[in-house]
């Protein structure tokens, strides 16, 4: 789960690096926020594509070890 937290960090960082020079750039309430999670949201799909695509494939794993488990006590249960 570390590549989810690390993704997660990254994001929530250039957030709050867009929303601080949004902010020095005069931009105040629903503005900056709106503003800031639309910047950020950008620059995230750019410049985080590879985290992200660690982050997702760790994700899959861990919900296909989840799903083998489900079948395995399914059948077990038929039995």
């Amino acid at each position: 789960m570390r590549p989810v937290m690390l993704y997660t960090l990254a994001r929530f960082g250039i957030f709050l690096a867009t929303a601080g020079v949004l902010a020095l750039c005069g931009a105040r309430g629903i503005l900056l926020l709106l503003l800031a999670l639309l910047i950020s949201g950008v620059i995230s799909f750019v410049l985080l594509s590879g985290q992200r695509d660690r982050m997702s494939s760790v994700v899959e794993s861990g919900l296909g070890r989840q799903r083998a488990k489900l079948n395995a006590s399914r059948t077990k249960e038929d039995a």
